[in-house]
């Protein structure tokens, strides 16, 4: 296949073995799990998953890798270099639309309000998005925030072309924003907020433009599934997302905990800083009153319908958007295993 041959070639190092797609689930399945981000507060319960045995005694042994944006697990999980990813439904959708028939799809919703924001000053000038027009934004090209970034400028009737979008790295991000070369960046709440607050930035200088919060109404980052992967190995991934519950579940109830596990893998980490994070995601992202009602995982397929109509207000799909095609619930587990609370 053509998306398959451009992947291998330009998108996935060499140095990921293709994983053995059609293997069957012995008495403990390798389900590699490829982040988005790196070690962090909200990546806490997966760790903790880990600690507290969930997916150990579902006879699964997971290992996870850091990543480096929103999109960066999609081609991992498309190729088969992982079986499972996490990565924002939103790109999914892009990538499926560029890439027909890649064998990718989100199977489980974790951040039900997307933290997709803009981050500015307001020394700067930057207290409401109509500030934006006439400053400097600073946007990282794989940004998951910054791809969502022209539907937030539509809903607030904003000028993309009165904007002065400069590219930064996801490193220079926020220090360029805390020494004043930009007025504002695109990020995801959690991260780039409490990034500035570490390099100093006094909190009430802090502008914090949270997208679902002005008119972009979009589902965040998913747990995705190689589809070739699931169809060989359905109960497998039903169990990797009982754990994925059972962690959040259990990091919601004591974060601390979740963060002890989460700096034996990265002990440079601010203990106080990513339990700050993590409860940031929990209460804004993850712990919604939809979730609360209906536990997590599951997606409302009127407001689904609604996100794809959005995103093609300033996205040209090349072929028939379909939900079908980025969500598959029939991967999770019962309900009443995914209730939070």
């Amino acid at each position: 296949m053509i998306w398959e041959t451009n992947l291998l070639t330009r998108l996935v190092p060499a140095a990921f073995a293709t994983f053995a797609l059609a293997a069957p689930a012995l008495a403990q399945t390798d389900m590699p799990f490829a982040l988005d981000w790196r070690f962090e507060g909200p990546s806490a319960p997966y760790f903790l998953a880990i600690d507290n045995g969930y997916f150990s005694d579902a006879d699964l042994n997971v290992e996870i890798t850091e990543g480096n944006g929103s999109l960066d697990a999609i081609p991992k999980v498309a190729t088969g270099a992982f079986p499972v990813g996490f990565a924002d439904i939103n790109s999914l959708m892009r990538f499926l639309d560029q890439n027909p028939g890649a064998p990718v799809t989100a199977v489980m919703m974790i951040y039900d309000k997307p933290p997709f924001a803009v981050v500015g000053r307001k020394s700067l000038g930057i207290e409401e998005p109509a500030d934006l027009e006439g400053s400097v934004l600073g946007a990282p090209p794989p940004d998951g925030a910054w791809a969502q970034f022209p539907i937030f400028a539509a809903e607030n009737d904003l000028d993309m072309d009165a904007i002065t979008v400069e590219e930064v790295g996801f490193p220079t991000r926020e220090p360029m924003l805390a020494e004043e070369q930009v007025d504002s960046v695109t990020g995801f709440s959690f991260s780039s907020t409490l990034n500035l607050l570490r390099l100093g930035v006094p909190e009430d200088d802090l502008t914090v433009l949270l997208m679902a919060d002005h008119g972009v109404d979009l589902y965040g980052n998913a747990v995705i599934v190689n589809t070739d992967f699931a169809a060989e190995n359905p109960e497998a991934v039903t169990a990797f997302l009982g754990a994925i519950a059972e962690g959040w579940k259990a990091a919601i109830a004591d974060p601390d905990a979740a963060i002890v596990s989460l700096l034996e893998r990265n002990p440079a980490a601010d203990a106080e800083l990513e339990t700050q994070r993590l409860q940031m995601s929990i209460d804004d992202n993850v712990l919604t009153d939809y979730v609360a009602e209906n536990g997590l995982g599951g997606i409302d397929e009127d407001r689904m319908a609604g996100a794809i109509e959005q995103t093609q207000t300033v996205y040209e799909f090349q072929n028939e958007p379909d939900a079908a095609l980025y969500f598959d619930g029939s991967y999770l587990p019962p309900a009443e295993e995914l209730m939070l609370q």
